[in-house]
């Protein structure tokens, strides 16, 4: 099945992706063969998943996380997801001032 993910990296940024092979795209991030992003920044740690029985799904997902904000993808990942609709309010209404 297609996962979505989030890896947090060395630096504590993130990294989002989706895979078909959960724990061996983890490991390949964790011996650099992972993106170039995970690469520089290992090791890194899992801190959410969500399987998905369609890969579009997943991809779109994955697509739509990565646009996400920092504060965004925390709540998601700490399961506070009554608060995403609001943090996605105040990015629009910063970009209208």
């Amino acid at each position: 099945m297609p996962h979505v993910y989030i890896l947090k990296c060395n630096d504590c940024s993130y990294y989002v992706g989706s895979t078909w092979n959960l724990e061996r795209r983890l490991a390949q991030h964790n011996a650099g063969e992972g993106a170039t992003y995970t690469r520089r920044r290992k090791p890194v740690e899992l801190v959410w998943a969500q399987e998905h029985d369609r890969v579009d799904t997943a991809f779109a997902l994955e697509q739509q996380i990565q646009g996400w904000s920092r504060a965004k993808r925390e709540a998601l990942i700490e399961g506070r997801l009554m608060d995403l609709p609001g943090l996605s309010e105040a990015k629009s209404r910063q970009i209208r001032s």
